[in-house]
């Protein structure tokens, strides 16, 4: 076992290539210890003592393509700082530091406006990702710049591997995702802790992509996009790989200043299901709770729970909508045509879906938005023993919140319907909306 220099200085990518063997033990003591891009076998366990950070060398070049799923969409892809591969019980576990330097790939995929649509590869890695992914233009993007082939890292990524745990680290400045596990099973995260700034693109914090028996528990997270998120793919490739996000449990999370707080989609081809989330704060996130597809994603969303959860300061604390524009192109396209289009495997369906004693105060645009697709209406929503309130006092222009791109003005700040069937409201308050609190337009059937 070499001896880990952590001076901060010292290149340790060929001590940890060499110590990461299957049935290793390594346990870091304070420092800070630079490394490129690592991959973790089988049965390996990791602790990084307090003080103790991992710190990762911001060099594009040596982050050399693997083949994962980047985005929804199998490809080559830059690799993940630290990567499970087709492995099994491992653990990261301690108090401390998993940091991704990401502020390099942030500086270059903003500059230039790389994410554009019209971007295109210019440097090494680019065009090296490009000649890997020689279909990449005719690939769906989620607005993370696919089109200039700038695949950024995860800062941890599990690819089809079992029995994983995360316990009690922080993950700090990732590149892109910062969680991001995918075909995979038996996950547990618990008491970890994930911070990236707000302006930050693209940095989610969990995005479990097509994974089956998960845990987050009593987890923090401050990030530049969604908080809590559950993924399963893009379209016909998400698709043909029939592999759904089931079986999740989220208890005891607190989520601040991400796009939204507990988020599913909007990558949804495979499906999801059996999700349960409670026991949460999302605090100052743009939207609480929001569940987001689009035609073309496909999949369907079904039998989700969202129980006791606290919400503040959002724009809106519960959005469900099939209307999501993220990395979408031509607003014109018959994605976002308001007359029903014909049903196939790429149109995504959202259906028992329960709410309950739920607190949402001091919303910035609306109480609430479930609008479905008139070929896919959402279908069968309890809520029930809640609270969602709009500040009173806010001037926020409700079409600032991209949510309403494409559905027109709403005629109040409540609880907006559309494409709605089977709604059932029990014991539910909308608080300090001026007009209207519960908005019922087209499409809506058996509402009580």
């Amino acid at each position: 076992m070499p001896t880990f220099i952590g001076d901060g200085k010292f290149d340790n990518s060929e001590f940890f290539k060499s110590a990461l063997v299957e049935g290793a033990e390594i346990c870091l003591e304070e420092g800070v210890y630079l490394t490129g891009p690592i991959t973790i076998p089988s049965d390996v366990t990791i602790t990084l003592k307090k003080g103790a950070t991992i710190k990762f060398i911001p060099e594009f070049d040596r982050y050399e393509p693997v083949y994962s799923r980047w985005e929804g969409v199998k490809c080559y892809c830059m690799h993940p700082c630290i990567l499970i591969d087709n492995a099994k019980n491992v653990t990261i576990k301690g108090e401390g530091t998993i940091d991704g330097s990401g502020k390099a790939f942030w500086d270059h995929i903003e500059s230039g406006d790389k994410r554009h649509a019209d971007s295109k590869p210019t440097i090494a890695i680019e065009k090296k990702l490009a000649a890997l992914n020689p279909d990449y233009l005719n690939q769906p993007s989620g607005g993370g710049g696919r089109q200039c082939q700038f695949l950024r890292p995860p800062l941890f990524q599990a690819f089809r591997s079992e029995n994983v745990t995360l316990e009690g680290v922080h993950l700090q400045n990732s590149p892109f995702w910062t969680i991001h596990p995918v075909f995979s099973k038996n996950l547990v995260f618990k008491g970890i802790s994930i911070s990236n700034p707000y302006e930050a693109p693209n940095t989610d914090g969990f995005d479990i992509d097509s994974c089956t028996n998960v845990k987050i528990l009593d987890c923090k997270v401050s990030v530049g996009d969604d908080g809590i998120c559950f993924k399963s793919g893009s379209g016909s490739d998400g698709i043909a790989d029939k592999m759904p996000t089931s079986n999740v449990l989220v208890e005891g999370c607190t989520v601040h200043g991400a796009h939204g707080g507990i988020v599913l989609g909007s990558e949804t081809a495979c499906g999801i299901h059996d999700v349960v989330a409670k026991n949460c704060k999302l605090l100052g996130t743009d939207r609480g709770i929001r569940i987001k597809s689009r035609r073309g994603r496909g999949g369907t969303l079904e039998n989700l729970v969202f129980e006791n959860l606290t919400m503040d300061k959002n724009f809106c604390p519960f959005t469900c909508y099939l209307w999501y524009r993220g990395g979408a192109g031509d607003p014109n396209s018959p994605l976002y045509a308001q007359t029903a289009q014909p049903v196939t495997d790429e149109t995504p369906h959202v259906r028992n879906l329960t709410i309950r004693n739920c607190v949402g105060t001091n919303a910035s645009a609306s109480a609430m938005l479930i609008a479905g697709l008139p070929e896919a209406p959402i279908e069968n929503v309890e809520i029930s023993n809640c609270s969602f309130g709009v500040d009173p006092e806010t001037t926020f222009d409700v079409n600032e919140a991209d949510m309403y791109l494409g559905l027109g003005t709403p005629e109040s700040r409540g609880a907006r319907l559309k494409w709605v069937k089977g709604l059932k409201l029990d014991n539910v308050e909308i608080t300090g909306v001026k007009g209207k609190k519960i908005i019922l337009e087209e499409g809506c059937e058996d509402i009580k």
